[in-house]
């Protein structure tokens, strides 16, 4: 039996933290990891996520305190919503639904490959789901909730299988995303609209680019400010999922985020309209930019990845053609129907992101993406608003159909 060393919750911020500064030195000194925008929290957060692992095949586990985590996920969240106006709405909304169709298209190739290959191997077809778009697109909430259904309504024990594929495609998920844009970024000589570098708010105050390297303009004022209705959102969210399950219609697995999502929307939108506040994008920004930094630095570095190492040869073989057929998808078809722009690379590479792993994940492909190309604002509301919301929908009623179709 394994010893645990327990770390407090302060000392996992602080760990939290040096994943971030670990990630950054590391991606300064590697040029093939600047090259392709690989994430610095998957930089970071993957080396200490192997360390950990080494310890547990030692008799040592570390486990860490992160409450917070949860909450800066809504926080980034709020702040895409925050940014969503709606003169932005109006312009991109159709490109929102454009987005979910090519999403909803490659759910159903996901499956396909996993039940597909999965016969050939000699599995259950049911067992090529959850190495399809049950875990890939849903992630771990989605693999844990169908384990259950599988477990009680066939017989089949898949917990284990799905937290190590749900790992494995939020691992290659952002790993992925960075060089299939950055490719069509080069190979097309595109270019956002608002330029290269790092001072886009002096011309753009309103535009919210989620760069590392923005020269912002803040002020402690304003910091708290938006810190404030950051935090009304991330409370209101709780009390709205809390009214919208008590309708009984808890059944859509709505997570929290997509409700402090949209009580952004609502906010910006009643200042905009009202002109009783005006709020301070560039704040918006820097906040959006440290809670999604700090949150992806706590998902990687708490990663089990000895949950990897129970994955049968099968499974593995599975997981990697997923994991080539997105790479392929998103080059070849989410970017050209997308339009073959600019915003349409960023969005590929974010799609890679949720494709294999979350919504998160995605956003973070996008970040690193933009902090070298320039701002998408477009990427920025299109992707997010799909792939936490108008995906998990999608992806119900596609599972639903192949398991009529199996079964």
């Amino acid at each position: 039996m394994n010893s645990v060393i327990q770390v407090s919750e302060l000392e996992s911020f602080l760990i939290a933290i040096i994943v971030l500064f670990l990630g950054y030195f590391i991606n300064s000194k590697v040029k093939v990891f600047r090259k392709y925008n690989i994430p610095e929290p998957i930089v970071g957060g993957l080396i200490v996520a192997v360390l950990i692992a080494i310890l547990h095949t030692q008799g040592v586990d570390i486990t860490f305190k992160l409450s917070l985590k949860d909450t800066l996920m809504q926080m980034f969240f709020a702040t895409v919503g925050l940014a969503a106006s709606f003169k932005l709405l109006a312009k991109g909304g159709s490109r929102v639904f454009l987005f979910l169709g090519i999403a909803t298209l490659y759910i159903i190739i996901q499956n396909a490959v996993g039940v597909s290959l999965s016969t050939m191997l000699g599995l259950d077809p049911l067992l090529g789901l959850m190495v399809g778009s049950i875990t890939l697109s849903g992630g771990h909430g989605t693999g844990a909730a169908w384990s259950q259904t599988f477990a009680d309504m066939y017989g089949l024990q898949t917990l284990e299988l799905s937290m190590a594929a749900a790992t494995f495609g939020l691992v290659m998920g952002g790993i992925i995303g960075g060089p299939v844009a950055q490719r069509l970024i080069n190979k097309f000589s595109l270019k956002s609209e608002f330029g290269s570098g790092e001072k886009h708010h002096i011309e753009h105050p309103d535009l919210v680019t989620y760069s590392d390297n923005e020269e912002d303009r803040i002020t402690a004022k304003n910091t708290i400010e938006v810190l404030f209705i950051l935090l009304i959102c991330v409370a209101g969210a709780a009390h709205v999922k809390e009214l919208v399950d008590s309708f009984g219609i808890n059944w859509l697995r709505i997570p929290d985020f997509v409700y402090a999502l949209f009580i952004g929307v609502f906010i910006t939108n009643i200042c905009e309209t009202t002109k009783v506040y005006k709020i301070n994008n560039e704040t918006v920004d820097a906040l959006g930019t440290i809670s999604l930094s700090l949150f992806l630095a706590m998902a990687l570095m708490s990663l089990q990845l000895w949950e990897l190492l129970g994955l049968a040869l099968p499974m593995i073989v599975i997981l990697s053609v997923q994991t080539i057929t997105l790479a392929a998808f998103a080059y070849f078809v989410t970017f050209r129907l997308m339009g073959k722009t600019y915003d349409a690379a960023v969005i590929a590479g974010g799609h890679c992101g949720f494709g294999m792993g979350a919504t998160p994940t995605a956003v973070m492909n996008m970040g690193a993406l933009v902090s070298r190309n320039g701002p998408s604002p477009q990427a920025f509301m299109v992707v997010p608003i799909v792939g936490a919301f108008f995906i998990d929908i999608a992806n119900l009623i596609v599972l639903q159909t192949y398991i009529s179709f199996i079964q």
